[in-house]
């Protein structure tokens, strides 16, 4: 099977994908998804002064407030509707997984399949309600706080912004949602991916001013555009790395025929997590500057001061939790989408058995073996993806949206959806094959 599948996908071509009537609608679908979010970030929150937000977030757009702005897709720095971008949606996703891990009663509905998945699934939205809201609250003290910034300050102009802004998350919780069913897929992902996308043109002009003004050199900007294409290719590399574990299964018997027995390969990335542990990463880094805005800044004690600031983007605070999360969520996520004693069952329920390795518990204990070890690979690989270029940026002043975060997100979500498109040209093809095999009995028949 997988070798049919390969053999498939080498012969894909223009034709086949004109013929995809059905890969083009859900392309076409997901575009125009995607156009509606990013006219959403341009819709500008009612109450607000432009000249006095705009001057305010000029002072911070290199600390939270630019990593707020970049994974909104410039939302924060317009104060748009979807401001709060997907956020509060990661941040109850990180809430809840950790609670099916630590809840029996979570735990329980995790193992129930499709309906279980469904209501941890409406727990999720619950809890992105109850975030979304405090987030949106903190930032409508946050922008009473500022000086000139709100036209009417008071419990109405407090209301409807966190209406606003909630509502914009959760109509990208449900737009995300709708890319997943009705589009190609990875709906959450691609919100994401769009609005750091649509932020480098900009971020590239940006660097480029910054030459010609002699703010930067010029063998700094080539040194930058080295690492971004040596950072692109390392991904490029390691999210297509596999360690495959040979699959024997025995031979079998049919009447009188013996069927040799056939051989596979269990394919385990070399970094089974992908962008969540970076998404993960940056989303918890920014609760405590959210509740921050419940007070103001100036009302804050002096420790919470502190702490703030030694979250700011740069700080060598900031990059040490930033790096020791990542590497946490590494693990804990390969350990929630992988389940080595899952695998080991089925493998068994289908007479299949890595070869040396008794079925059963040691298949599993040798498949959590080869996990740990490729997942602490991973673990490295990810976070010098994500660090290292944040520390070239906090010492050059280069924009965010260059750093190893944002082309993590870009290159693999890139390439999830290629794949993405590439498996439903595959399923085109077989269904050309089988009407095809229809159509030849037909003809034999008659």
């Amino acid at each position: 099977m997988a070798s049919a599948a390969e053999q498939l996908a080498s012969n894909l071509n223009f034709s086949t994908f004109a013929k995809a009537e059905d890969l083009k609608k859900r392309l076409w679908f997901t575009l125009a998804a995607l156009l509606v979010y990013r006219l959403g970030t341009h819709i500008p929150l009612p109450g607000l002064n432009p000249e006095a937000y705009a001057a305010a977030f000029q002072g911070q757009s290199g600390g939270i407030l630019g990593l707020f702005n970049m994974f909104a897709g410039g939302a924060v720095e317009r104060m748009a509707i979807f401001a709060l971008g997907i956020m509060p949606y990661i941040s109850a996703s990180i809430i809840v997984q950790l609670m099916t891990s630590v809840v029996p009663t979570l735990e329980q509905l995790k193992k129930e399949g499709e309906q279980g998945r469904k209501i941890i699934n409406q727990y999720t939205r619950y809890g992105t309600v109850l975030l979304g809201a405090l987030q949106a609250y903190g930032i409508a003290v946050g922008l009473e706080s500022g000086q000139g910034i709100v036209a009417d300050p008071g419990w109405f102009f407090r209301i409807s912004t966190v209406l606003t802004l909630l509502g914009g998350t959760m109509f990208l919780m449900w737009l995300g949602e709708q890319i997943t069913s009705r589009g190609i897929g990875n709906g959450i992902s691609l919100i994401i991916f769009a609005g750091i996308a649509a932020g480098l043109p900009a971020a590239v002009a940006q660097t480029l001013e910054l030459g010609r003004t002699g703010a930067l050199s010029t063998l700094l900007i080539l040194t930058v555009i080295v690492v971004a294409i040596a950072v692109i290719a390392l991904i490029v590399f390691v999210e297509r790395a596999q360690r495959r574990l040979l699959i024997q299964y025995p031979k079998r018997q049919v009447g009188n025929r013996m069927f040799q027995g056939d051989t596979s390969h269990l394919p385990l990335k070399l970094n089974t997590a992908g962008v969540i542990p970076a998404i993960f990463a940056s989303s918890l880094l920014l609760l405590p500057a959210t509740a921050a805005g419940f007070s103001g800044n100036s009302q804050l004690p002096g420790w919470a001061t502190t702490v703030i600031a030694a979250l700011q983007h740069g700080h060598p605070v900031y990059m040490l939790l930033y790096g020791a999360l990542i590497a946490f969520f590494a693990f804990f996520y390969t350990a929630i989408v992988f389940n080595p004693k899952d695998t080991a069952d089925n493998l068994k329920k289908h007479g299949g058995f890595i070869p040396g390795i008794r079925p059963g518990d040691r298949t599993a204990e040798y498949i959590d073996y080869v996990l740990t070890r490729i997942t602490t690979v991973g673990a490295v690989y990810l976070v010098f993806v994500c660090v290292l270029p944040e520390i070239l940026i906090a010492r050059t002043g280069i924009p965010l949206a260059l750093g190893g975060t944002s082309l993590l997100i870009v290159v693999s979500v890139t390439l999830d959806t290629v794949a993405q498109v590439q498996g439903h040209l595959i399923a085109q093809q077989y269904e050309g094959l089988i009407k095809k095999s229809k159509l030849r009995g037909g003809k034999r028949g008659r």
